[in-house]
């Protein structure tokens, strides 16, 4: 059992009532909302600890809740949509959300990715350093989900925002897609790599021009690393 509190926002009414009852019958406490204006007032008021959010709903679509939710929290999100192109994915990924199941879902992969999501979101809430790294123009504070460049807050991703600290405090080191996917995301993330070359594509866009000290660095054939310069 757990008590763990999950709020489905779908217009489908079967589709909600659906994951209620197989998420009731599994230990969680299930609120479900219509559209996106309840999602957000729901997500609000009943404070879950994971989200199942469609994008396509009435009033104000997946996409902005998401965007929503992000400005307030860092709460895990898996969008559930009959969408499966990749731009729906990669956009998803690029506002915040952890992770993505098309319809029609099989319920216990769902369910895995569920439970694998809260178990993540759990451990490194409780593994959160107060440290916060330094270097030229860049601040990146775990522990109050922050980033600083030029003394200035830069409005983040959770997602990112982790890769960002793990390749900082490992700076110089090079770390495979794989790699990443198991230190930030862990290592039963059910995504591919692009879900990588994704978050780095967007922290690029913000680190840009910030400092000539560092710097993230592709390394051709390899992967990722946060390099200082001489």
């Amino acid at each position: 059992m757990t008590d763990a509190k999950i709020l489905v926002v779908d217009d489908d009414p079967n589709i909600s009532d659906l994951l209620k009852v197989h998420f009731e019958n599994e230990g969680y406490n299930v609120k479900t909302a219509a559209d996106g204006n309840e999602g957000i007032s729901f997500f609000k008021m009943f404070e879950p600890d994971l989200v199942l959010l469609d994008i396509m709903l009435p009033k104000k679509d997946g996409w902005q809740v998401c965007r929503e939710i992000r400005e307030i929290s860092s709460k895990p999100i898996i969008m559930v949509t009959a969408k499966g192109e990749v731009f729906d994915k990669v956009l998803g990924l690029e506002l915040g959300a952890d992770d993505f199941v098309v319809k029609p879902f099989d319920m216990k992969e769902l369910s895995a990715r569920v439970k694998a999501v809260l178990r993540r979101s759990r451990s490194h809430s409780r593994d959160i350093d107060e440290e916060v790294i330094r270097f030229e123009n860049i601040e990146i504070s775990l522990q109050k989900y922050e980033l600083k460049l030029k003394g200035k807050a830069v409005d983040i991703p959770p997602k990112e925002l982790e890769l960002l600290y793990f390749l900082a405090s490992n700076y110089n080191r090079v770390f495979t897609r794989d790699q990443l996917l198991d230190k930030v995301w862990g290592f039963d993330y059910l995504g591919d790599s692009r879900t990588v070359d994704v978050h780095v594509k967007r922290l690029r866009e913000k680190l840009e021009g910030a400092s000539d000290k560092w710097m993230l660095k592709t390394v051709w054939g390899v992967g990722y690393k946060f390099e200082l310069l001489n």
